[in-house]
């Protein structure tokens, strides 16, 4: 099918399906057979109508490979005639399809949806003399393992030449697997320095690494080691790293890769209702790691736990109901997100759940069991009435409470046993500003923009504190939760710190919630006033919306800040914050109750430039959160748009908009290396080590909202059509 996956990778499996596998749905030499039937089991139901269709999407998505007439392709082998009946013949038509949707196309395998391969599968069939009937050929559901080879190999697709090179790379790829050591509580707890096993590397979500073979002394001579083209998604991507295997998910695919050469060791394709146009609008921030499982988030509202060793599926299980994802998704035509990716803590896989704008009260964090995925708890963002908060929604009920999403990953303290997640805003301007014949006790709206601490073994609220009540201008406080220890009245407090979009962070006693301090980046004027002794967020009254008017607020709800990670670095207490400089003209359009309840969007809202902008948009602040003072600023035109990667070395990594990916001195903010991407690096970069060596890995490929927001401010940056890439950086050898 459509030709583009390209793999610099070392001689071994990889390089042996590299070789033959480009576009690959015949796959070996065989001898020349006379026409016949194509299947030895006997005919394969399907409708004339049916091929047809397939007719039409073979041509948009296989042609260009295999050629119009299905022979007479430039890079791939023919799909009809003797050479594929010979393929094909004694396998039967469940390895054929099997092997056309876990496959194909090699860009973006799975990415076609079931019905569209059972299609092109019959297309083929009537190609190859197949007469059609009355039945069409059914679309199967297929998810696992099997793209790859050695482990992942489906059992139904024979290799073309079992040489000895070819048995050499089955077995270095299973020897890499082999050694992959189980990942332990302790181990989540101190990980190994060069190993990367969650979003922001630790509990803590500091995205701090130990490693300092790469440093400020040395990193301009960064290299580029090797690349690979992943199935097309709207990014936002971390890969993790654990004993020289790196995972990464995009869209519906999961691969584990050798992390020093970039050699395919499995692959996980999960098929995808066609709703969901099979993983393209995903945004999966990050997988987790325990024992020897990998857990993902699926778009199809799952959890996958897979086998690290081998891609082999442990267990399936929804976390979004069938009539919470019918909801979502009929009614503003936006599935339900699990965007942020899970935490494993106490033996639970916790995670966040968004189910769109248009799903009254739904949002929440859910709880399964490690082993099994059973479901162990489930915890509701938006406050029920008779529960604590339930009357804080200005006497609305639930069916106009929208929003609270949770759609970053959580943070985990061992020692106090609490899980920390942050929550967005409410997702409906007039439940919270039109009168209800209810009264409420006040329109805070809990738990939106709020940091809530939960018990992982029962789900229990320990603690909340809201950072910005009556939230109505869309500035979540949904990022991530820094868990950091500093000197407070002299002695060491442990505290949590977070930001929301208007870049004011609050520091926090992570034990209680008890509020600790505020530290404003400068570039809001919605906040007149911190209550110094509660943290409360005091409205400037000249901007307390009214319908139809239009008001000029700073930021827009791009933020000022974003889903874009801060670094803090704990041997200097310096947090590194990617900010957005940006303003917009809003406004909000009064609706009815009947017409709130029926979801919707009552914000208006335009970006603009900050009135004394000088068209520098991009910034990086550090900022010592001991004296509370800035340390050095870098300002620059194009948008961040990659979280921050700061290291022992000395090294501050961060990505833009202009596609360029850097690195700056830590201790002053100098540039000291950078190079051009295919794309926007639009996701969470991390160091590892791997065979002695440190690199350094990012995803580049925009495709999220905060692209395209952040584009408009520079129109002159025009990023190019660009699939979506794994960048892998390392020094050069010694002597190279």
């Amino acid at each position: 099918m459509q030709h583009g996956r390209f793999r610099r990778v070392a001689v071994g499996l990889s390089g042996v399906l590299a070789a033959i596998g480009l576009c690959t749905i015949g796959l070996e030499a065989v001898p020349v057979m006379a026409a016949g039937a194509l299947f030895d089991s006997g005919p394969v139901a399907f409708t004339a109508a049916q091929a047809a269709r397939g007719r039409a999407s073979y041509d948009d998505s296989c042609s260009s490979c295999h050629g119009a007439h299905l022979d007479d392709g430039q890079f791939g082998p023919p799909v009809k005639g003797a050479l594929f009946r010979a393929q094909w013949h004694d396998q039967g038509p469940e390895a054929l399809e099997t092997f056309i949707a876990t496959r194909m196309p090699p860009a973006g395998p799975g990415a076609l949806g079931n019905q569209t391969y059972a299609d092109i599968d019959a297309y083929l069939l009537q190609q190859s003399g197949e007469l059609p009937g009355a039945r069409e050929l059914v679309a199967a559901v297929r998810n696992g393992a099997g793209a790859a080879g050695g482990p992942g190999l489906g059992g139904n697709v024979r290799v073309a030449n079992e040489d000895a090179i070819y048995r050499a790379a089955q077995a270095a790829s299973a020897a890499t697997l082999a050694q992959l050591a189980p990942v332990s509580d302790a181990m989540l707890r101190d990980p190994p320095a060069g190993d990367w096993l969650m979003w922001r590397r630790t509990y803590a979500s500091l995205g701090y690494s130990p490693l300092t073979q790469i440093n400020r002394s040395n990193v301009s001579r960064l290299a580029v080691a090797w690349t690979l083209t992943l199935p097309v998604s709207a990014n936002e991507i971390t890969p993790l790293a654990h004993d020289g295997v790196l995972f990464i998910e995009s869209a519906s695919t999961i691969e584990a890769l050798d992390a020093a050469s970039g050699a395919l060791l499995w692959q996980y394709v999960r098929s995808l209702p066609e709703a969901l146009h099979n993983g393209r609008d995903a945004r999966m921030k990050s997988m987790a790691i325990y024992q020897h499982a990998l857990y993902a988030p699926t778009d199809d509202g799952h959890i996958v736990a897979l086998d690290t060793r081998s891609g082999r599926l442990l267990w399936d299980q929804p976390v979004v109901t069938a009539a919470e994802s019918m909801h979502a998704g009929q009614l503003d035509g936006i599935p339900f997100h699990i965007s942020g990716g899970p935490i494993v803590a106490h033996g639970k896989v916790i995670v966040g759940v968004s189910l769109g704008v248009n799903t009254a009260g739904g949002d929440f964090i859910v709880a399964l069991d490690a082993r099994s995925g059973t479901e162990v708890w489930r915890f509701h963002v938006i406050a029920r009435p008779g529960q604590p908060g339930g009357d804080s929604w200005n006497g609305a009920p639930v069916n106009q409470r929208y929003g609270g999403g949770v759609w970053t990953v959580g943070s985990y303290d061992p020692e106090l046993n609490q899980v920390y997640f942050g929550t967005g805003n409410t997702y409906d301007v007039g439940t919270l500003l039109l009168p209800h014949r209810q009264h409420g006790t006040s329109n805070d709206a809990l738990f939106t923009d709020s940091t809530l601490a939960l018990d992982p073994d029962t789900g229990k609220l320990d603690w909340y504190y809201q950072h910005f009540n009556a939230d109505v201008w869309d500035f979540d406080w949904v990022f991530e939760q820094s868990l950091v220890t500093l000197p407070v009245a002299g002695q060491p407090r442990k505290l949590l710190v977070t930001g929301g979009k208007l870049a004011i962070f609050d520091a926090l006693d992570r034990s209680s919630g008890q509020y600790e301090f505020s530290q404003d980046a400068g570039l809001q004027n919605l906040v007149a006033h911190i209550d110094p002794r509660t943290g409360r967020k005091i409205i400037d009254p000249a901007l307390t919306p009214l319908p139809g008017k239009k008001y000029l607020v700073c930021p827009s709800t791009m933020g000022a800040r974003n889903w874009i990670a801060t670094s803090f670095d704990p041997t200097s207490d310096i947090l590194y914050v990617p900010l957005f400089e940006n303003c917009m003209d809003y406004s909000w359009v009064a609706r009815s109750p009947a017409e709130v309840a029926a979801g919707g969007d009552d914000i208006r809202r335009t970006a603009r430039p900050r009135p004394d902008g000088d068209g520098r948009f991009g910034r990086i602040e550090a900022i010592d959160l001991q004296t509370r003072q800035i340390v050095w600023t870098h300002r620059q035109r194009a948008a961040l748009s990659s979280s921050l990667l700061v290291s022992a070395g000395g090294v501050l990594f961060s990505g833009a908009h202009d596609r360029t990916f850097g690195a700056y001195d830590a201790a002053g903010g100098q540039p000291l290396w950078q190079i051009v991407l295919n794309a926007p690096p639009s996701s969470s970069p991390i160091t590892y080590s791997a065979r002695g060596v440190q690199y350094v890995a990012v995803v580049a490929g925009g495709g999220g909202p905060l692209d395209a927001g952040t584009g408009v401010m520079t129109p002159e940056l025009i990023t190019p059509p660009a699939g979506t890439t794994l960048w892998v950086f390392r020094l050069p050898p010694a002597g190279g």
